[in-house]
């Protein structure tokens, strides 16, 4: 039986690893991500994911050219993260 997926969902899925983070991102960043509570990491990849589709064109990004589309998702993952927690010695921890 053929398979039904996309080539471009092929595509996509070799640039992921197996956790939904980007194999791009540093050791250190990847690290930190999965250091983080499971709804943490949930927050950081749905954010990243829609900014990664949302920030294709250099147009749409502050820093035009000068960062790549992951650079600004990224940023606007921990962001969103950060929103709704904090890091409380070694731990992240929701905020009150």
């Amino acid at each position: 039986m053929p398979n039904s997926r996309s080539k471009a969902s092929k595509t996509s899925d070799k640039k992921r690893n197996t956790r939904g983070t980007d194999k791009r991102l540093s050791a250190r960043t990847k690290k930190q991500i999965v250091s983080l509570p499971e709804h943490a990491q949930h927050i950081y990849k749905k954010t990243h994911d829609g900014a990664i589709e949302q920030y294709q064109d250099p147009e749409k990004r502050r820093g035009g050219k000068r960062q790549s589309a992951e650079e600004v998702a990224h940023k606007a993952a921990w962001a969103a993260m950060k929103r709704d927690y904090t890091k409380k010695g070694n731990k992240w921890v929701k905020k009150e």
